[in-house]
């Protein structure tokens, strides 16, 4: 058969579906369906849906133009395709990463949602179902009127979400899952494998994600020596004090943490204290604020520290004194702001730590 006969073949099929007006596919032109792609990152692995967006144009969608009971595009012209770069759970059912042709199956109570191996066919009149990946059953939902149909990621969450398509007055929902921890578990050693594994900052980027996701917290002491052994820093050795306390070694991490705050720069110290504040450890912080002012006496930020200890006891005459005196060496507009209306707050004495 010609190309041309293929042509006016497709051409004649969708008319007859009334999902467009005849159309060269040879030129770059404009579609009645335009084309469209959607993307959500779900911790490291990113889904992609790529699609044409026919309109309703005042027709009646469900059961006569996309009739129930086929193989629908999900969409129009081209397939729809959908792409996971790591392996995924879709409705509970695993799929494995790559590129799939979207199908369904439309229903009035049920929905079939199809993922099939072929991604690069014309719709759905080339569909095979040996050739799925997987099939999945949903409940279609009542829905705002869409005039075109639209893919969108709904209640996002760290570890999955919903892919739903919206159409006339009908919306069709997809549950995806990723196994976030493993995935970036598996995927860390590749990303230290090259020129990282020789920066402190990658071992501790990674240590640190595990401990904030509380898992493997050898994996992320393991990880955090690496760091230090690559640069010891205020930074990592500070960062090993908190998996070793998360990992119920108390006295080492008071230990290790020591050390971080031998290394610590007058601001490092400075933010540390306000983290302690935050943690409603206040004997602690003012301690620290106290110390960081003998150790780096002319540094603004010490001043800072010193002015809400002065604050904390009510002696608002000298807190000034000390904010004024941070004032002299603030490096840049923005914090001299933030310390000209903590000096008006203290004049109206009122506790800056509150």
């Amino acid at each position: 058969m010609s190309r041309f006969r293929v042509i006016a073949l497709l051409c004649c099929c969708f008319c007859a579906l009334s999902l467009c007006h005849a159309q060269t596919v040879m030129l770059d032109l404009p579609l009645q369906s335009q084309q469209a792609s959607v993307m959500q990152r779900i911790g490291i692995t990113d889904i992609t849906v790529d699609y044409h967006r026919p309109l309703v144009s005042g027709r009646q969608i469900w059961g006569k133009t996309v009739p129930y009971d086929q193989v629908w595009r999900a969409g129009a012209n081209e397939n729809t395709t959908i792409t996971f770069t790591d392996p995924v759970k879709i409705e509970g059912q695993p799929l494995d990463k790559g590129t799939y042709g979207l199908h369904m199956i439309p229903d009035e109570n049920q929905w079939t949602v199809i993922f099939s191996k072929t991604s690069t066919a014309w719709g759905s009149f080339t569909y095979k179902q040996d050739e799925d990946a997987l099939r999945v059953t949903v409940k279609p939902q009542a829905s705002d009127f869409h005039e075109a149909l639209t893919y969108d990621f709904d209640d996002v969450k760290s570890d999955s979400a919903v892919v739903t398509l919206r159409w006339e007055k009908v919306a069709v929902p997809f549950k995806v899952d990723v196994a976030v921890n493993d995935i970036v578990k598996a995927s860390i050693p590749r990303q230290i494998r090259g020129l990282n594994r020789y920066y402190w900052e990658s071992w501790d980027d990674a240590a640190a994600y595990f401990l904030a996701a509380k898992v493997d917290l050898d994996e992320a002491l393991k990880d955090e020596e690496q760091s230090i052994r690559t640069e010891e820093r205020y930074d990592n050795l500070l960062n090993k004090s908190h998996i070793l306390d998360a990992m119920g070694r108390t006295q080492d991490a008071a230990t290790v943490r020591n050390q971080a705050l031998e290394k610590a720069s007058a601001q490092q110290l400075y933010f540390y204290g306000r983290q302690l504040q935050n943690e409603k450890k206040l004997d602690e912080a003012f301690a620290l604020y106290r110390s960081n002012a003998k150790k780096y006496p002319d540094f603004w930020t010490s001043h800072v520290g010193l002015a809400r200890v002065y604050s904390s006891q009510g002696n608002f005459d000298q807190a000034v004194k000390e904010m004024q005196a941070a004032l002299t060496g603030v490096p840049d507009d923005a914090n001299r702001s933030n310390l000209e209306n903590y000096i008006k707050r203290l004049q109206s004495k009122e506790d800056i730590n509150r």
